[in-house]
């Protein structure tokens, strides 16, 4: 290991630069989970914590299977850039932001439906419901500026401009953050204040983000008024990139989605206490998908350079920094997992049910930390057909199958459900890249 980091000094260090900056900006996006949680969680009543869990994992659903956007823009551009088609590079953006701007406005357009889908399949009480709806109806008014944003940070991360991506995630999250402080404890708006915060944050992070992309396309001398962008040929191109991968997002949303819902079947105090403990997934998720982000853009590139043993070398160091990270996350949730339950909320029998749950999250950090680097890997490949079999396989398997062997432990048998799903998604993922470099097929 030591000859490995030295012999690979620069490399590792130029993949740090990349993901040091997701790294650290990302860390703030689960805290706008932690600061809705905590703020929601001490107005005194279960209801509002409940309410606010649902309304918000179902705009996050929404918004998570909106994340092909980002990664269909970054491998295609990092590929782009190892190749220096800067025509390509300017078209790619453009006709991924339409692609996002009709998916957004198709959101809104079913956003009824989607309001009765939700009191059909979570069951829970009118008190809860009520909530849900109220930070729903103002969220989904803020997918144009989300969906659009995915575009912008996964362009600048497939031309390595890290610190771009950072600056929009922060700016985002501080704003976000503010506000919600601002609006649900200073106004007393409760759920209807954090949704306001996140509404007005997204807006501002599109304009921050318009801006700082066509700052860097003038100084990367790229001209963002080509002609003939909107090519049929490569429409048709982006769209079967990011079918396959949308459908990788929706199974994956399926699972967690049915985790969400179905604790709310079990109880009201067992649905807060999964919204709590999955405070803990996200920011996990989030800190590697750093690493994964860097490994998206250093091994599109290496594939539009036609180089066989940099995507190898990039692969090596990402699983390298990913299982550090891993073992550093188990061991913070170990020591300091109770105290921060402790903070996101002040309701005791939901603080007792998150603490009865919490080995679960101590685990979940080694468990899944290569599904989400190997899932930046195939992204830079744009090997998406591979990431839908291995979620779909992943799932019927690892998640539902579990499930159904045991269903009858209840919240624990969800938590193994998912432990085994992440874990699944990995080890599936790292099989069929041996056999692309078995078989000499990770250029094709």
């Amino acid at each position: 290991m030591k000859q490995f980091l030295i012999h690979n000094k620069a490399h590792h260090k130029s993949l740090l630069l990349l993901a040091g900056p997701m790294i650290l900006s990302n860390i703030t996006v689960p805290l706008l989970g932690i600061v809705d949680t905590a703020v929601i969680g001490h107005l005194g009543s279960a209801h509002y914590l409940a309410g606010i869990a649902l309304g918000s994992a179902v705009i996050s659903i929404l918004f998570w299977l909106a994340g092909f956007l980002r990664m269909s823009t970054t491998g295609m551009v990092a590929q782009a850039y190892g190749e220096n088609d800067l025509t390509q590079l300017a078209a790619l953006l453009k006709r991924s932001l339409l692609l996002a701007s009709l998916v957004a406005v198709l959101l809104i357009a079913l956003s009824p439906l989607i309001k009765h889908a939700i009191a059909f399949l979570s069951a829970a009480n009118s008190d809860v419901l009520a909530q849900a709806y109220q930070y729903f109806s103002i969220r989904i008014f803020s997918a144009p500026a989300a969906l659009c944003n995915l575009v912008l940070l996964g362009w600048m991360l497939g031309v390595h401009y890290g610190r771009g991506p950072f600056y929009l995630l922060l700016v985002t999250n501080i704003v976000n953050i503010v506000l919600d402080i601002y609006f649900v404890v200073y106004l007393d708006w409760a759920v209807a204040g954090a949704a306001w915060a996140s509404f007005i944050a997204d807006y501002t992070a599109l304009i921050f983000a318009l801006f700082l992309v066509v700052k860097l396309a003038k100084k990367q001398d790229i001209e963002l008024n080509v002609p003939n962008w909107l090519s049929i040929s490569k429409m048709a191109e982006l769209l079967s990139l990011n079918r396959d991968i949308f459908i990788r997002s929706l199974i994956l949303q399926l699972c967690f989605s049915f985790m969400t819902f179905y604790g709310a079947r079990i109880g009201e105090t067992t649905l807060a206490a999964n919204a709590v403990l999955l405070n803990f997934l996200m920011l996990v998720s989030f800190a590697l998908d750093g690493i994964a982000y860097a490994s998206e853009a250093k091994v599109g590139q290496a594939k539009g350079q036609k180089s066989v043993s940099n995507i190898e070398l990039w692969v090596k160091i990402s699983v390298f920094w990913g299982m550090m990270f891993g073992l550093l996350y188990s061991l913070f949730f170990a020591v300091f997992g109770a105290q921060i339950i402790m903070l996101l909320t002040n309701v005791p029998e939901v603080i007792n049910e998150a603490t009865l749950y919490l080995p679960w999250v101590i685990a979940l950090p080694l468990l899944a930390m290569s599904c989400f680097l190997f899932d930046g890997v195939f992204v830079g490949l744009t090997r998406a057909k591979d990431m839908r079999n291995s979620m779909l396989f992943s799932a019927t398997v690892g998640f539902f199958g579990v499930f159904w062997i045991f269903n009858e432990l209840q919240n624990n048998g969800l938590w193994l459900a998912m432990s085994c799903f992440m874990l699944m998604r990995g080890v599936t993922l790292i099989i069929k890249y041996q056999r692309l470099k078995e078989n000499n097929k990770l250029l094709d």
